[in-house]
């Protein structure tokens, strides 16, 4: 088990390329990924204001 934790910030949730990435290397046991319930929500609210055709619900 990683000794590192990264914080991911919304930035990097969204768009969807960067947190792709970045999941892979969390899931080779580089580091471990966390995020807030916040930051999971204004990811979320990014993602809707480009697309607003999808739904809320579905992404949570």
């Amino acid at each position: 088990m990683s000794q590192y934790t990264v914080l991911f910030d919304a930035n990097v949730l969204y768009p969807a390329p960067m947190r792709d990435a970045l999941m892979q290397l969390a899931v080779t046991d580089l580091f471990k990924a966390k995020w807030t319930a916040d930051i999971h929500r204004e990811w979320i609210d990014a993602l809707l204001r480009n697309e607003p055709h999808r739904e809320r619900a579905t992404l949570e």
